[in-house]
């Protein structure tokens, strides 16, 4: 019996023209509402609609990994080497009928499909950013290596994309795929914020007390390291690991094997040595995501009160605690409810939301002592 190859290149052209024109829509809408506006305006809202799209499109690979169906389509960039499941049936039903619980099915199939037609539209959008950039980069004030990172970045993301696939869910892979996703959403909302703050009626970075800011670096190095633990958890299966709150299993300290746990390049389910992974290392990653979290709560309500004192920044405390309360309610729901699935992509987006959120909060704000040191030169350069 002959066996798909895992990389197909055959159907690429036709699922490249397929993002071009899922592509066309925000790219004419985009054209159509600022069709008088100047060129960074438009590449700003541009910058903002591919931001939503972005969000939608970590949102929709979730439910791909949650359905289980990241495998539904075998081989990349097609579908049995077809542009889409309609081409692959006869494989697909092949492969169903050999394997009735396995992970190819024609659901799972155009779910998986469906999410790399996302990303590639999602690819031209951040391709025509960066070609727009190059050639209006004489006249815009925010430097042209945002998109040409972002560009970079988006086609790496694409290669991990494959590499989940090809490499059968590998769980540190998975993980890194997430976590370039996210990586994604920062780097489009850092341009975003760019551009508004280089608007003519632009305010200018808001300054903050020294400790604010710092706190800010803090949480936000705390969200992405919270971020890739619970990647970690959710690439391993191990959210059903601890059923019970506040609690795991009974115990404040459950039987934890770090070791296997915490081992990143093995088989999803796998020690490195090849057997099977024990409970106790599904506890120990779930266990310590869990803990990470109640520093990250801390962190994020210090943040919040510091914040809260200056008007300009109050905006972002509230939307802190928000988020704090969403990602704390869909978490629990996700253990008490043994991982429902509206709940942990209410909790993926929690995240993606705060990415976003800090990434705003880290662009537009800059320490007080800065504020008056730059105030203080320029008053200098004006004096004679």
């Amino acid at each position: 019996m002959d066996t798909q190859p895992l990389y197909d290149l055959a159907p690429i052209a036709r699922i490249m023209l397929l993002g071009v024109v899922i592509a066309l829509g925000p790219l004419a809408w985009v054209w159509l509402r600022n069709r008088d506006a100047a060129p960074a305006q438009r590449l700003r809202v541009l910058t903002l609609v591919t931001l939503f799209l972005t969000f939608d499109l970590v949102l929709f690979g979730a439910f791909t990994r949650l359905t289980d169906s990241g495998l539904g389509c075998p081989d990349w960039p097609g579908c049995y080497g077809s542009v889409s499941p309609v081409g692959a049936k006869e494989s697909i039903a092949a492969a169903q009928a050999a394997m009735p619980t396995g992970p190819v099915t024609f659901s799972k199939a155009w779910i998986e499909m469906i999410h790399r037609y996302l990303a590639t539209g999602v690819g031209v959008l951040i391709l025509v950013l960066a070609a727009v950039s190059w050639v209006e980069r004489r006249r815009l004030t925010v430097s042209f290596w945002w998109p040409m990172v972002t560009l970079v970045w988006v086609c790496l993301q694409g290669a991990f994309g494959a590499l989940t696939v090809t490499m059968k869910l590998f769980p540190a892979i998975v993980t890194l795929h997430l976590l370039g996703g996210m990586a994604l959403l920062a780097l489009l909302r850092a341009q975003s914020v760019a551009y508004e703050l280089s608007a003519p009626d632009s305010v200018g970075r808001i300054g903050v007390p020294a400790l604010a800011r710092r706190v800010l670096v803090g949480v936000v190095a705390l969200i992405w390291i919270q971020i890739a633990l619970g990647g970690w958890v959710s690439t391993n299966y191990a959210v059903l690991a601890c059923s019970d709150f506040p609690t795991c299993q009974g115990s404040w300290w459950p039987d934890m094997d770090f070791a296997h746990g915490f081992t990143l390049w093995r088989e999803l389910g796998m020690t490195q040595a090849g057997f099977g992974l024990p409970f106790a290392a599904l506890t120990a990653i779930h266990y310590v995501h869990r803990l990470s979290a109640y520093l990250v709560f801390a962190g994020m309500g210090w943040l919040a009160w510091l914040l809260w004192s200056t008007p300009q920044t109050r905006r972002i405390a509230k939307g802190l605690l928000l988020l704090a309360a969403w990602q704390f309610a869909s978490g629990l729901t996700n253990v008490v409810l043994d991982w429902p699935l509206l709940a942990a992509l209410a909790h993926i987006a929690g995240a993606a939301a705060l990415v976003i959120l800090t990434t705003s909060a880290l662009m537009s704000t800059r320490s007080a002592d800065q504020t008056s040191a730059a105030s203080a030169l320029n008053l200098s350069r004006s004096t004679p």
